[in-house]
């Protein structure tokens, strides 16, 4: 297994409230790997402290290590010397509600990461935002409403514009929070379709509630249960044979 992710003995705190318990998970490149669990049990948090999102409330703290193995950084990224910012360069974020910027256009909201990193030259910027955009399998749908505001589409139209927002400076990791949980069915269906398409090129985790997505789309599912990890496996077997009578309990209904 090709390890980019290597997550040891994480702990975290909301203030005094601790959330985390000495969570350990490989997570491997080129893979989907989904977070399942009941309401409170830590999986949006354990996403945010991937990227170094956890600090930036006031009180919230983190402990243990995360070694990320990326093309342009090899290290633990909660080392005193990282720059956080680079590291969410590095792993772009997509949250539960679709959040475009509302004042600015289709083009704008998948552009402004690029600008805000440096990027001047209009041509490149114009290639990346249609390559992002056709990569989101969203640029038919939207070519001749480009200037338009982002809040203008759909709802899973803004989802997937989020998505070629997060993926137009080039990550190596997608984040993804719960991101199809406001959308209907149909909409639900294409971004599914479209991760399959782009852990191709990025690896991706996903916080879900729906264990009827992690069964579709994920190739690893971990099953997280107040703060702590209680199983983590290949999907199909974390599913069809789940070896903690806890992660039994919950994928048959018996609670959650």
């Amino acid at each position: 297994m090709d390890i980019i992710i290597d997550v040891k003995n994480l702990n975290a705190w909301y203030g005094e409230k601790q959330v985390l318990y000495n969570v350990s998970l490989q997570i491997p490149r080129y893979n989907i790997t989904a977070i399942i669990g009941p309401s409170g049990c830590g999986k949006t948090t354990f996403l945010r402290c991937l990227n170094r999102l956890h600090e930036l409330t006031p009180g919230n703290r983190v402990e243990g290590e995360i070694y990320f193995y990326g093309k342009n950084f090899k290290g633990n990224i909660y080392d005193s010397k990282v720059d956080p910012v680079e590291i969410r360069r590095h792993m772009g974020m997509v949250f539960q509600k679709p959040n475009p910027f509302p004042m600015l256009s289709v083009y704008d909201n998948v552009a402004i990461g690029l600008k805000i990193n440096g990027i001047r030259d209009k041509k490149k910027i114009d290639e990346i935002v249609m390559d992002s955009l056709k990569k989101a399998y969203l640029l038919d749908e939207v070519k001749d409403a480009l200037h338009k505001s982002g809040a203008s589409l759909s709802g899973g139209q803004q989802q997937r514009l989020c998505i070629a927002r997060a993926i137009a400076y080039n990550p190596e990791v997608i984040l993804l929070d719960e991101p199809t949980s406001a959308l209907d069915p149909v909409a639900t269906s294409k971004i599914e379709q479209l991760l399959v398409e782009l852990k191709r090129e990025y690896t991706i985790v996903i916080v879900t509630h729906n264990m009827q997505q992690a069964a579709r789309i994920a190739d690893y599912t971990a099953f997280m249960y107040l703060g702590k990890l209680i199983e983590f496996a290949p999907t199909e077997e974390l599913f069809e044979t789940p070896k903690n009578e806890l992660t039994e309990r919950y994928i048959t209904g018996k609670f959650g």
